[in-house]
Formats: structure tokens, sequence, C-alpha cells
């Protein structure tokens, strides 16, 4: 039997400053690096628009991964149970029960899935649970040098992430599938 651990009452989420962001991809490189991610997949990945004729340029990054969404569809959708969300919000796969059907990674609405070609299972952004559960941020969040991410508890009223979202104004993407996503973009 799997253990599908976390602790109750938390409620994992990230805050996201995208007007920090200076797409140096650090924090696409900590993930490969930290998670194993074979080479020309991401777990993370950085949004990049451009814009405006010269001199009167404009270019603006966002981070992207998986949400850890509230009511996931990924998680609706599979037929085995391997993708499953813990107490504390983090939607995870179990790698031994995935059969790599794909459904999940279909019915995510924000491309944040993959098929591992050397594992032969799905794979996704984790929020480096290892790490979270031995009470360390993500790497993302460690190794941006611009603070770009914020990680915490949003159940914590004394959490730096509860704090930036009562003093700043956020929105979610696709806040109309019904997901609830768990990736908060400032302004």
């Amino acid at each position: 039997m799997r253990e599908r651990l976390g602790i109750k009452r938390r409620r994992y989420a990230l805050v996201v400053d995208a007007r920090k962001c200076i797409n140096c991809k650090a924090c696409v490189v900590a993930c490969k690096a930290e998670n194993d991610v074979p080479l020309g997949r991401f777990r993370n990945r950085i949004n990049e628009e451009s814009g405006g004729a010269f001199p009167r340029l404009r270019a603006s990054f966002e981070p992207e991964q998986c949400h850890h969404c509230a009511s996931p569809s990924c998680v609706r959708v599979c037929p085995t149970g391997a993708s499953y969300q813990r107490s504390d919000g983090l939607v995870l796969v179990e790698g031994d029960d995935c059969i790599g059907c794909g459904y999940c990674i279909i019915a995510c609405p924000y491309d944040a899935r993959f098929f591992n070609e050397e594992t032969r299972i799905v794979d996704k952004c984790t929020m480096c649970v290892h790490r979270v559960d031995a009470g360390k941020p993500p790497a993302c969040v460690e190794t941006c040098p611009t603070k770009v991410r914020t990680f915490g508890d949003l159940a914590d009223p004394g959490s730096e992430v509860r704090h930036v979202l009562d003093s700043r104004r956020s929105h979610v993407k696709q806040p109309e599938t019904g997901n609830g996503p768990h990736i908060h973009y400032l302004g």
C-alpha cells in the first residue's frame, strides 16, 4: 500500500510575482537537477511574451508548472488512481500504478504533465514533495535569485504566502475549469 501522507489542515500554494522574473531559468535548472527530469522535458517552464517596436520594446516572463489544484481534473480522469491528491493539496503520481494512458495529460488545462519515456509513466511537478516533507521549500522557490515565487501553507494565517495573498491583488489561471488552481499570480 502506498503512503499518501500529507499533513491535515495544511493547504500548500504558490504565489508568483512575474514582474520580478528575469528569465534566468534558475528555477528550471534547479527543478531538473533536483528531480532528475530527463533531457528535453520540463516540470516547470517560463512563458515568454514580447512585443512593441524599436525603441519601445517590451518583454514579460511568467513561470508555469502544475497548479496543484483543489479539484484536479487530472485526478478525476485517472483510471487506476495513480494520480492522486494528498490532504495538504499536493497532486502527485504514484509510478507503480501509472499505466501511461495519458488521460491526465489531456485533462490538465495547464499543460503541466508529460509522458516520461525513460520511466514509462506520466511525470509532473511534485512541488518537490520530498523537500516539503523535510521542511524545505521547493527547489524552484529556493533557487530563484529575484524571489519570484512564494511557497507556503494557505491555512496558516501567519504564513508568508497567506500574507502576500491578503495584501496584494492576485488571480489564478483558467478558473472557469473548476479545478481550483493553487498558483496565484500577482498583479
